[in-house]
């Protein structure tokens, strides 16, 4: 871009940052760090994306994601950077269980992503019948199978190890990252280290075996009792950090509109960048996309139809949460743990439930008449559930926790929150895909660059880290333009 429109002596110049979920908040915190002026544009009424806080008879919950890897440093470093980092809190339990095979069973221990590498505790739990195991078994002596320069998890996992693996472990936990179909779901890109076990050695358990030994030698320790903690919370929930963020970021003097779409991007070489949002204009010397890959393709389509096309063709899953209040008075029957995942093989109604009571200390102390929890409905290509209406999906919810744990008790409050199209899907080949869209976004005239779920991992640590790469970029791009001499 032309250093005109970045004057020496008045910072690195205006960046506009279109979208105001956890991605695009993080880049604006970030940019105004380096010193540029910056306004942020969020099409809904709300904050956060698929960072959502709400309450439920009068106690906070998360209407959306509720924990983050703390072992991927970002998220957490920003909880504490914008002044919440002594409300982190650790799950007060971390002990799952699967229900599968018309029981509850432990999650067995020592696997990635559902692939095991200790077969002892898998074939203790019962998940996998004596037919698995016997499958699993086979994975020492079989032939090498080629990942190429990617594969699907499932594909690549049922070939070494059988279907009963993917169909009963490997599903159920990738879906409750990505609400996905692990037979299409990249390894490359949303387990690369399974992927790199995969190249790195013939056996898959093996690989996974040798990945476990190198995290327990690296693992971070708290001081006190051994490995700090894999996720973190926050009291009074997850969706209350994007609130946070936004706080630090107009008292840096940010700008955050709310309810206001951008409706169109154009780069000319007089004004800079032209976003029209409503009936007015912007100019900016720069711009952050930290929008979902269909409204990114939509606002690229004029002057990066390269990037547009690829965007384009990112699909989305679509789910339900269903969370509900219980007396605890009520409660003839609630286990313990955390909760539990469902595999879709079991054809069940409810993907997982998660025993938020239990699993955050700060829920359990809100109110301790009232128990909660929540299920999740939908993944991809298997929403038609989603159909049905909240109380609905209130009643089928509660028909599979009866199955599941012998709950009978109503609740005294219950909510509902569709997030229609609100995870993307790591399709084979997805890495090259972003790598396409990143080259092409940074071959336009102007300093634009994108971030947020589509690109790096749709966990709140890879969002914060796709923000912080773009908004450097454009911190080091405009430097540039304003370096004397150029």
């Amino acid at each position: 871009m032309s250093a005109a429109h970045t004057p020496a002596g008045r910072g690195p110049g205006h960046v506009v940052v279109i979208g105001g979920g956890i991605a695009g908040l993080a880049a604006a915190h970030r940019l105004l760090a380096g010193g540029a002026r910056v306004t942020v544009l969020e099409a809904s009424g709300r904050l956060g994306g698929k960072l959502r806080a709400g309450e439920i008879a009068g106690v906070p919950v998360d209407l959306g994601a509720e924990s983050m890897l703390a072992r991927r440093p970002e998220a957490v470093q920003l909880a504490r950077t914008v002044g919440i980092g002594d409300r982190l809190q650790p799950p007060t339990t971390a002990t799952a269980a699967l229900w599968t095979r018309d029981a509850l069973r432990p999650m067995p221990k020592g696997h990635v992503m559902g692939v095991p590498g200790d077969l002892a505790p898998l074939a203790a739990s019962g998940v996998i019948s004596p037919e698995g195991m016997a499958r699993i078994a086979q994975d020492e002596t079989l032939a090498r199978t080629e990942t190429g320069e990617d594969v699907a998890v499932g594909e690549y996992v049922a070939a070494r190890l059988g279907r009963e693996v993917v169909d009963r472990l490997v599903e159920p936990l990738l879906g409750g990252v990505y609400a996905g179909d692990a037979y299409r779901i990249s390894m490359r890109a949303a387990v690369p280290q399974l992927f790199e076990a995969a190249r790195a050695r013939r056996s898959l358990t093996e690989g996974v075996r040798d990945l476990q030994a190198r995290a327990a030698a690296s693992a971070p320790q708290n001081g006190q009792s051994g490995a700090a903690p894999v996720f973190m919370g926050i009291d009074g929930g997850i969706g209350t950090l994007p609130e946070a963020v936004a706080g630090a970021v107009r008292r840096d003097g940010g700008e955050i509109r709310s309810g206001a779409a951008a409706d169109a991007l154009h780069w000319t070489a007089e004004d800079g960048w032209r976003i029209r949002t409503g009936d007015r204009t912007l100019t900016a010397d720069a711009v952050v996309l930290a929008a979902p890959a269909g409204a990114a393709a939509r606002l690229l389509r004029a002057d990066c139809p390269a990037a547009a096309t690829e965007l384009a063709g990112v699909d989305y899953a679509s789910m339900a949460l269903v969370t509900m209040a219980f007396r605890r008075a009520d409660l003839d029957r609630v286990p313990g743990g955390s909760g539990f995942l469902v595999p879709p093989v079991d054809g069940r109604r409810i993907k997982a439930s998660t025993f938020s009571s239990h699993k955050w200390g700060w829920l359990g102390d809100a109110d301790r008449d009232l128990f909660v929890l929540r299920t999740s409905v939908g993944r991809y290509q298997d929403d038609a559930d989603l159909a049905r209406d909240d109380s609905e999906l209130v009643a089928l919810s509660l028909a599979d926790l009866g199955a599941a744990v012998g709950l009978s008790a109503r609740p005294v409050a219950s909510a509902v929150t569709r997030w229609e199209g609100g995870l993307p899907q790591y399709a084979v080949g997805h890495l090259e895909r972003v790598a396409r869209i990143r080259a092409a976004v940074a071959g336009m005239p102007g300093a634009l660059r994108v971030c947020g779920a589509v690109y790096d991992g749709v966990g709140i640590p890879a969002c914060v880290g796709s923000a912080r790469r773009a908004a450097d970029e454009i911190l080091g791009t405009l430097a540039a333009d304003r370096a004397p001499g150029e």
